[in-house]
């Protein structure tokens, strides 16, 4: 499962820094600021969250503890939601993206308080 994770979060980044050139470059003439703004968001949290699961997968090889796979799964989960709900949005501009985007956010808080349960349970 650890490399599974590190596989995957290593192809989310590199997926947040291809849309994110996208947006840079393609989309900067299609999309008005405020949806352009929205796509770079989804793109920041991607690369944010797919670095954190790359550190949760490295404390999880020090200190086995279940709640850092539910971390890394959460923030997978908080990945799709929220900054696929970002892109959803920005692109087709169809609202029924709009209240997916807290889920995926709710997710990433409960990923970083999985995280934080882990270390707090983790033996010195």
């Amino acid at each position: 499962m650890p490399r599974f994770l590190l596989m995957s979060a290593a192809l989310s980044a590199m997926l947040a820094v291809v849309l994110g050139a996208f947006a840079a470059h393609g989309f900067k003439s299609r999309l008005s600021e405020t949806l352009l703004a929205s796509f770079q968001t989804g793109v920041h949290y991607q690369f944010m969250h797919s670095l954190a699961v790359i550190l949760v997968v490295i404390l999880y090889r020090q200190q086995a503890h279940s709640l850092l796979l539910w971390s890394a799964l959460l923030f997978f989960a908080g990945i799709l939601l929220f900054s696929g709900s970002l892109y959803g949005l920005s692109l087709t501009q169809i609202k029924v993206f709009g209240p997916i985007t807290p889920l995926g956010g709710l997710c990433f808080i409960a990923g970083w308080i999985s995280m934080f349960m882990a270390i707090w349970r983790s033996h010195p």
